[in-house]
């Protein structure tokens, strides 16, 4: 915005000119400086060819609301930064303590792994084991009550051996009374002994197992 003026003011366009390119602190809270310029422009300005002094005075509107928008968006990432920390903070402290969470994987160790499951209706599941590689290690048909109960294992395989200590997953097939599939909804639980905070969401560590933090349904205290 360089101000205008008629032959003979080149030392009013100077000083106007001077206190634009010195400013360095923000639009908005500079207003009796873009106040100045207006007056000096207002004073200098061709009869024949006047200035829009309102077209100008929404410059300075605009100016500012731009100027506020930049210091929300600042506020806003201070109050994202703050709230990764408290998440983080707080997935720290499920270090030690045991965890029920939404998932299918748990892990075989001294002979026995569990899954809690919850089915809608009673009936009867086909309950399928692979290990971490995804194979197959073991294929058996329960019978499973409505509601919450465990499921356990013992590593024993289809092929009459005993599977070694690892992490292994579940899926069931369930079927109903009647005969018709219903939904058997698995949980697995374990000591939280990490946090991994590499993806968006804190992931807890239960050995080689993680667990979204958004997936814990109950937690207890070690002692």
């Amino acid at each position: 915005m360089a101000v205008s003026g008629t032959s003979g003011t080149s030392g009013t366009s100077g000083t106007s000119s001077s206190g634009v390119t010195g400013t360095t602190s923000g639009i908005a809270n500079n207003f009796d400086q873009f106040l100045t310029l207006l007056t000096t422009q207002l004073k200098n300005q061709s009869p024949l060819d006047p200035l829009d002094t309102n077209q100008f005075t929404q410059q300075l509107v605009q100016f500012a609301g731009v100027e506020q928008q930049l210091k929300t968006n600042e506020t806003l990432g201070s109050l994202l930064s703050l709230s990764a920390a408290g998440t983080a903070t707080n997935a720290v402290g499920f270090i030690g303590s045991t965890i029920t969470a939404d998932g299918t994987t748990t892990r075989l160790a001294n002979g026995k792994a569990d899954w809690k499951v919850n089915m809608a209706s009673a009936g009867t599941g086909t309950i399928t084991i692979k290990n971490s590689s995804g194979s197959v290690v073991q294929t058996m048909t329960r019978t499973l009550t409505a509601g919450d109960q465990t499921f356990s294992w013992d590593g024993s395989t289809s092929l009459g051996t005993t599977a070694p200590d690892g992490e292994y997953s579940i899926s069931i097939d369930a079927k109903n009374v009647l005969g018709e599939s219903v939904t058997a909804k698995t949980q697995v639980s374990g000591v939280v002994d990490g946090v991994d905070f590499t993806s968006s969401i804190p992931m807890l560590k239960i050995g080689s197992i993680t667990v979204p933090i958004d997936k814990v349904k109950s937690v207890v205290r070690g002692d």
